[in-house]
């Protein structure tokens, strides 16, 4: 959603509602039930004890009343049985707020569960579009709102309308020609609160936009602290969030007047209602009319406070109520994101060689990796090894269908070949990437992977046959060891050991306190940048993938460094198809063949020595004649 659009309530509203109450009935619902029980005797036994005034007064106090030798057995047996009413509604209520507690807390566990398991199904496109903090939002402020309206929202709502209902019912039977003056000024009330409510509920969900627009800032430049830092940007970043916070304010700050204006108009109401009704009581009591008596009076009048406090605790929910399914929608619009399409059905198998050369599916690991492929048309199975020969041919390619990036790409890189791809920013180099591995998929051309077209290669068997270094080096909380097993989860330590030293990792390791145990945080912070990047290559060494794509791997290593990381990589790139990505021209020298992309063309192919011969392009690169934006 665009930063400056304005949300309004959702037309879906109520589905996004019975959506979100379906987490309820459907994993709690005996308890749930329970729950319901519980508000309505609670809702009753504070009724009875409005409603007992008339008895007390009519029944037992008013004949005591004058009486030389009064026996007070009758009316402690009546307080007796009210007190015992009274008991069974506050262990009700007890019983009921716990149960919230299980319930609230045991749907949003499965909220979130759901959330970040779909999560995962999700292309890259989706964390493309989406800021990080604008996705933190849903798990922190989004789901709070969630918490809020089911432990104290809906409880309080239920136990409001139960209470209506019942003081209702006992209003109509003590003087139904009270009740009519009731019913006017409820309807009242009920004009005024959506009035006063549309609004708060219109700010309310204004400020959970801005929210999350504020949490999103700050999480983005406490990351970026370092940058804003170096280039004296404190006073600039300071002014942005003043804008967005002064806006958050603005929307809170007219939420919660409107909210905080509800009780005082409801509760003037009230008192007035009170009013008219002791002063028609009055007026009819002396009449005669209705049958109205003193003990009558007191109780209605009693009735008359308890009707208005319920419509006064709804009014004031509801605001909770709003945002919190304002929340809900936007974590239901997440879960409702269609998950990443994968229709591959050739798969990755352990495979043994038989004697005749041909391969056979095994589920020992033997090292030696095939593609298993179905044949739909005859039912037969073949195997294909894996070797990591990668081809494009004509492929065309656009993050959006009216901006192409790739245009007519044909190249191809053979088992063992070391592939290099060089230009400016948004030449498309990293792009290639990532559709190898069917980040995305092709608009136009075809990838073959071992000769297999790529789109019928199940995406996670195909990722787990690749490798890959980023330029942005992410690491997990977690030790080095954990850190560097993340490439392939059932590692021995042994292997550990073997993937480190041959990214180099291995002697800085050994040099922490704590050598491979040490527990890295924030994203490996307390390391340097090179140290964060061998780490990265220890990981995807471990992995012992057939084809590896370092995208500008070295580029945050200092010099020093990557003369001892280029040999690690000359290890790591033996026997291996590799695509390479950098702006050090460097470290590509010993490429079996160089690309020099332009606007997602290939302008010039060739090796080192044919394309310095060519004089064009990668010839000004190198010489420093041109250089790379």
């Amino acid at each position: 959603m665009n930063k400056n659009e304005r949300p309004t309530v959702s037309k879906d509203t109520v589905k996004t509602a019975g959506r979100l109450l379906k987490y309820v009935t459907k994993g709690y619902k005996v308890p749930f039930i329970i729950v319901l029980i519980c508000i309505l005797i609670s809702s009753i036994a504070t009724i009875s004890v409005s409603l007992s005034l008339r008895f007390l007064l009519d029944d037992y106090i008013i004949p005591l009343i004058g009486q030389t030798d009064p026996n007070f057995s009758e009316l402690y047996t009546a307080l007796a049985v009210l007190g015992s009413i009274f008991l069974l509604g506050v262990i009700a209520t007890f019983i009921y707020s716990r149960m919230m507690v299980v319930i609230g807390q045991g749907v949003l566990k499965k909220v979130r569960d759901e959330m970040f398991e779909h999560m995962q199904t999700l292309p890259i496109r989706y964390f493309d579009q989406n800021t990080n903090g604008s996705i933190m939002s849903l798990y922190t402020n989004d789901t709070d709102t969630l918490r809020q309206m089911i432990n104290q929202s809906i409880p309080q709502i239920l136990m409001s309308a139960f209470t209506i209902i019942v003081t209702f019912i006992a209003m109509l039977l003590l003087s139904p020609i009270l009740t009519i003056l009731a019913v006017l000024m409820i309807l009242l009330m009920v004009f005024v609160s959506r009035k006063i409510g549309g609004n708060s509920g219109k700010f309310f969900i204004r400020q959970q936009i801005d929210l999350a627009d504020v949490t999103g800032f700050v999480e983005e430049h406490m990351n970026g602290q370092r940058v804003i830092k170096i280039f004296n940007h404190e006073k600039k970043t300071e002014q942005e969030f003043d804008k967005l916070n002064e806006r958050l304010y603005e929307s809170a700050s007219t939420a919660h007047t409107f909210a905080s204006m509800m009780g005082p108009i409801i509760g003037n109401m009230g008192n007035l209602q009170f009013v008219l009704t002791a002063v028609l009581g009055g007026i009819l009591s002396i009449a005669g009319i209705g049958g109205i008596t003193l003990g009558v009076m007191a109780s209605y009048l009693q009735f008359t406070k308890s009707f208005v406090q319920p419509f006064m605790q709804i009014a004031q929910q509801s605001n909770s109520i709003i945002m919190a399914l304002a929340g809900a929608e936007r974590i239901f619009h997440m879960i409702d994101e269609a998950p990443e399409v994968d229709e591959g059905y050739v798969t990755l198998v352990n495979a043994k060689r038989n004697p005749d050369g041909s391969l056979t599916e095994c589920q020992e690991r033997t090292g030696l990796w095939a593609w298993k492929h179905p044949h739909q048309a005859d039912g037969s199975v073949t195997y294909t090894e894996l070797k990591g020969d990668v081809r494009f041919f004509d492929m065309t390619f656009g993050y959006t269908d009216d901006h192409m990036v790739l245009h007519n790409l044909t190249l191809y890189a053979k088992p063992g070949q070391k592939l290099a791809f060089v230009g400016s920013t948004g030449a498309g180099k990293t792009t290639i990437t990532n559709l190898i591995n069917r980040f995305y998929d092709v608009q136009d051309g075809k990838i073959r992977y071992d000769g297999i077209n790529i789109n019928k290669n199940k995406k996670a068997d195909l990722r787990h046959s690749l490798g890959i270094v980023l330029q942005d080096t992410h690491l997990f909380t977690g030790t080095i060891m954990e850190n560097i097993r993340y490439g392939k989860l059932d590692a021995t330590d042994e292997e550990v050991y073997a993937a480190a030293k041959l990214a180099h990792a291995d002697q800085f390791i050994r040099m922490l306190p704590k050598g491979y145990d040490t527990v890295l945080s924030s994203d490996g912070e307390e390391l340097s940048q090179g140290q964060r990047q061998l780490l990265a290559i220890a990981r995807a060494a471990i992995a012992d993938p057939p084809v590896l794509i370092l995208d500008e791997a070295t580029s945050s290593i200092d010099t020093r460094t990557e003369s001892i990381v280029q040999k690690g990589m000359d290890n790591l790139m033996k026997g291996r198809t590799v695509f390479v990505i950098a702006h050090r021209l460097s470290t590509i020298r010993n490429s079996d063949a160089i690309m020099v992309l332009e606007h997602g063309r290939i302008i010039e192919r060739g090796t080192h020595e044919e394309l310095l011969a060519m004089h064009g392009t990668y010839y000004q690169l190198y010489t420093g004649k041109l250089e790379l934006s």
